[in-house]
């Protein structure tokens, strides 16, 4: 029987692959989180805690455990404390990584990362795989230190780079459309980015692409991302027109003048060819993917 390892399991994707893998009866999966509970905690789905940056505890549940393959979608991904807080990223984003390089390689198992468009500079977007990476935020250098990592280890790999992922999810950090939805229910006027443009992608896609690249056994980088390139600006405004809120609320602005911590890179975009034809995906555009987390909302008991 093949066993998943799921690090990252209360996040976002990490809450997906849990619901979508443990459909499986053919597989034994054990998620894992650095919180001590689960958010699925009712649901008789196999946990425990797990913080990547701890060496010994790494190597003791991996050895113990004997994952055919482990997916690791924790990370701090929070661009603006990354660029303050280097030290921490660092160890969550890197050291993380190389301690499940390291516990793999000992077990034999296969490692999925997810990556980000941040590895690039943001001035020859849309990307491929081939192009090189340039980060130009701390978030960006130790997302691209990982993938490194993992491309000098002598481990089977797959390295998912996305963009911009939301959704809807139980108790996760707030993503762009829910940052946006929140304020304009509350009448807030906010300012978004004109000239940040990217293909935000919903959390459905990635872990769909994911599931099939553990499925099929495929190996190397893949771009995953939606199949709309967008200012963040117009994401604001067609998360306004989605779930019917007033749109004059969002001003337009140039990223200079949000004053954030870190740079980003301003124009990326995926060029997806390899997951279309390799892995059979081509992700929503964005009205599709906010109808979506509309939906999921509302069943969720959410406004």
């Amino acid at each position: 029987m093949k066993r998943i390892l799921i690090c990252g399991a209360n996040g976002l994707l990490g809450q997906r692959l849990a619901l979508i893998l443990s459909t499986q009866t053919e597989y034994e999966v054990l998620n894992t989180s650095h919180h001590r509970s689960f958010v699925f905690d009712d649901r008789l789905l196999d946990y425990t805690q797990l913080d990547i940056t701890r060496k010994g505890d790494v190597k003791s549940l991996v050895s113990s455990f004997q994952p055919t393959t482990i997916i690791n979608a924790a990370a701090a991904t929070n661009v603006d404390w990354c660029e303050t807080h280097r030290e921490e990223a660092w160890r969550v984003n890197v050291v993380g990584v190389e301690n499940l390089i390291e516990a793999a390689r000992k077990v034999g198992a296969k490692l999925i990362h997810l990556s980000t468009d941040y590895v690039f500079d943001g001035k020859s977007g849309p990307y491929t795989e081939e192009d090189r990476p340039n980060p130009i935020s701390y978030y960006g250098k130790s997302k691209l230190a990982a993938e490194n990592a993992l491309r000098m280890a002598d481990i089977p790999f797959s390295i998912i780079r996305t963009i911009v992922v939301y959704g809807q999810g139980i108790n996760i950090k707030q993503n762009f459309p829910l940052w946006v939805l929140k304020s304009l229910q509350e009448g807030k006027q906010i300012r978004c980015a004109v000239d940040q443009i990217s293909n935000p992608t919903h959390v459905g896609d990635l872990a769909l692409a994911v599931v099939r690249v553990f499925e099929m056994n495929r190996e190397g980088f893949y771009h995953v991302c939606g199949s709309e390139r967008l200012s963040r600006y117009e994401f604001a405004m067609h998360v306004a027109e989605v779930f019917g809120l007033d749109g004059s609320l969002i001003t337009q602005v140039h990223s200079a003048e949000l004053q954030q911590s870190a740079l980003r890179p301003l124009v990326t975009g995926f060029i997806t060819l390899r997951a279309e034809s390799e892995l059979g995906l081509k992700g929503m555009n964005t009205r599709e993917g906010l109808t979506l987390m509309k939906r999921e909302l509302q069943t969720a008991g959410k406004p």
